[in-house]
């Protein structure tokens, strides 16, 4: 099935970039099909994820197209990744060289060859502003290329170098995160995690990313449950509030004899929330 024009979304570059790439005159794409693609960097090997339809790119902040699908990969492009990859390695060992002998401040950490050989992309961890000029003159003499420098964090790093995770599964930086927000213990304390920092870091030492998947969720269910310290009416009398269970939307209470359990939310018959200063006000 021959298509006119159409476009795909595809995941290309050492960052995991995504964007929607046109397509003329190609077969019918599947997805994780292996595509050779132009973008504004130059030629790249991507990964087709899916079909530029409507719904897709509305979850896309840049519905900008990003270029276009050149071809199917062939065996040559496969021999001419393998060749670009050890590349890469003679450009990292040749650019850590040349940042010691500049005795730069900083640490290199990944470089990306470009598929069609525009550009090489060095990325590298640094405290301060870096004035690399001489360093990129030195490295275009050396590889003929266009070269550029990225800065990244810490979190970036993981991006490009971490594997797995303590999950088992792969890093989510390293698969569909495109975006990492800012994660705070706040959201640990409310899904009763271990606050043990050591538990929480991710291979970035930073906070685990997947601390906000489910935050939203919890703080919707807790608005729902009366908090601890309330005093609560259930078919069998009244209670106080001692604990909350935020996903099963249960609390645990005891009664005046004692007798501790566990309540649903729709057994709770009346809320009495005692307030500072005031009487107690049925909810």
């Amino acid at each position: 099935m021959n298509i006119e024009a159409s476009g795909y979304i595809v995941r290309y570059g050492s960052t995991r970039l995504i964007g929607e790439f046109t397509s003329k005159g190609l077969p019918e794409l599947p997805r994780n099909a292996a595509v050779i693609i132009k973008s504004d960097r130059g030629h790249e090997w991507g990964e087709v994820l899916s079909p530029a339809t409507e719904r897709v790119k509305s979850f896309m902040k840049d519905a900008a197209v990003a270029g276009r699908i050149i071809r199917l990969v062939t065996d040559d492009d496969y021999r001419q990744r393998d060749q670009n990859r050890h590349e890469e390695r003679n450009e990292f060992l040749g650019c850590q060289e040349l940042v010691n002998e500049h005795k730069l401040q900083m640490q290199l950490v990944d470089v990306e060859h470009l598929f069609g050989g525009e550009r090489v992309v060095f990325y590298y961890l640094a405290e301060k502003r870096v004035d690399f000029r001489e360093l990129v003159k030195a490295l275009a003499r050396k590889y003929r290329s266009r070269i550029e420098m990225r800065q990244i964090g810490v979190r970036d790093e993981a991006k490009l170098l971490a594997d797995y995770g303590d999950c088992g599964k792969t890093v989510c930086c390293g698969t569909h995160l495109t975006e990492m927000p800012p994660v705070s213990m706040k959201m640990a304390k409310l899904q009763k995690t271990s606050l043990d920092p050591n538990k929480l870091s991710g291979r970035c030492g930073r906070l685990k990313c997947c601390l906000r998947y489910e935050y939203e969720t919890y703080k919707s269910y807790k608005k729902e449950l009366p908090p601890v310290g309330s005093t609560i009416i259930t078919s069998k009398g009244e209670a106080k509030v001692t604990n909350q269970e935020i996903l099963s939307e249960c609390v645990q209470v005891i009664y005046p004899d004692m007798k501790r359990t566990i309540v649903h939310k729709k057994d709770i018959l009346e809320v009495i929330k005692k307030k500072r200063g005031e009487n107690p006000a049925k909810q």
